[in-house]
């Protein structure tokens, strides 16, 4: 997927159907003129529905598409035969995403799982007929109910990315290239900041045919939570990974305050973000001889809290110990 073809956030208009009107309709036929009441009730507006897609991974098909109308319920007729119900309209979206309405921005629904269905906007209901409101002392009445209006409002669509493995890290740490190593994904790579604008997805083979979903975001920076940068752009799309891969580089002036200032960052964002299970790789170790490595690894092994591995994606050193971990954390 090229990155223009990545969209996920997209604000649409969505409008159910009007209920149908309910029947004013006198019962006729032959040697009966005046028969009582026998008008229909009209049938229900259709509903606009958010479908979740399992083959979905990204709102493009909404990009030019804004604008959702389900069709209007049928009127009642005679012989107290009920309007048919509107058609409703479905917008299939991939799984992850959060629907929002947009003048209040609260959250009216998440879509997690294949096949989810959530009623956006309901439909009117149908009116009822007039046989409804006859009576020993109205026994024919001539008015039924309107069909009850649909709704209308604008939703915004926002989406975050369901995959095992979140790479976190400075702008130009190498997450993009440790992608393109691990999995068959071309993100765009270059030797400067924000190289990486949207987040790209691979997947990871693992052993015995068996895989797990890789996500490279855009690269945090200080003061990301407060929606400097690319800010909560970057940051929701890791609130549903189950694993946090922080990617330092091994030429970085202090690595232990660089894992601090990432972690602060998500802290800030939502706490619940430091619940998920962590792992650090000093990415770029190919620039270290072994005399480098060991007192770095000194240096590490007190400053660093967490568990943390050697790597080089253009070499290819520690790569499969770095599938193995990741594979031990998410299976547990």
């Amino acid at each position: 997927m090229t990155e223009g073809n990545f969209v996920d956030y997209v604000k649409v208009y969505v409008s159910s159907g009007n209920g149908g009107k309910g029947s004013t309709h006198l019962h006729r036929e032959k040697y009966i003129t005046k028969g009582g009441p026998d008008g229909g009730d009209g049938g229900r507006g259709g509903h606009v529905i958010a479908r979740g897609n399992a083959n979905l991974w990204t709102l493009y098909h909404l990009k030019f598409k804004k604008h959702f109308r389900a069709e209007q319920g049928g009127n009642g007729s005679k012989q107290r035969s009920t309007g048919a119900d509107g058609k409703d309209i479905y917008i299939d979206v991939p799984m992850g995403t959060v629907i929002r309405d947009s003048d209040t921005n609260a959250v009216l629904f998440e879509i997690t799982k294949d096949k989810e269905e959530i009623i956006i906007a309901e439909g009117g209901k149908g009116g009822r007929g007039n046989w409804h409101f006859k009576s020993p002392t109205r026994q024919t009445p001539r008015y039924a109910q309107p069909g009850i209006p649909g709704q209308e409002k604008f939703i915004t669509l926002e989406l975050k990315i369901l995959a095992d493995v979140g790479l976190v890290g400075f702008p130009n740490a190498g997450k993009s290239t440790l992608l393109s190593v691990l999995t068959s994904a071309k993100p765009k790579i270059a030797d400067y900041e924000f190289t990486t604008l949207k987040p790209n997805l691979g997947i990871v083979e693992y052993r015995d045919y068996q895989t797990f979903v890789m996500a490279d975001i855009p690269g945090i920076i200080e003061g990301a939570a407060e929606g400097k940068g690319l800010g909560h752009y970057f940051l929701r799309h890791i609130e549903r990974n189950s694993v946090l891969l922080f990617l330092i580089p091994a030429d970085a002036d202090d690595i232990a305050k660089q894992y601090e200032i990432l972690l602060d960052e998500l802290r800030r964002y939502n706490p619940e973000m430091l619940d998920k299970e962590r792992l650090i790789a000093i990415s770029k170790c190919d620039m270290l001889d072994d005399e480098l490595k060991a007192e770095l690894k000194v240096e590490l092994d007190n400053a660093l809290p967490i568990k943390y591995l050697f790597i080089s994606s253009i070499a290819q050193q520690g790569l499969v110990e770095l599938k193995d971990e990741l594979w031990k954390m998410l299976n547990g």
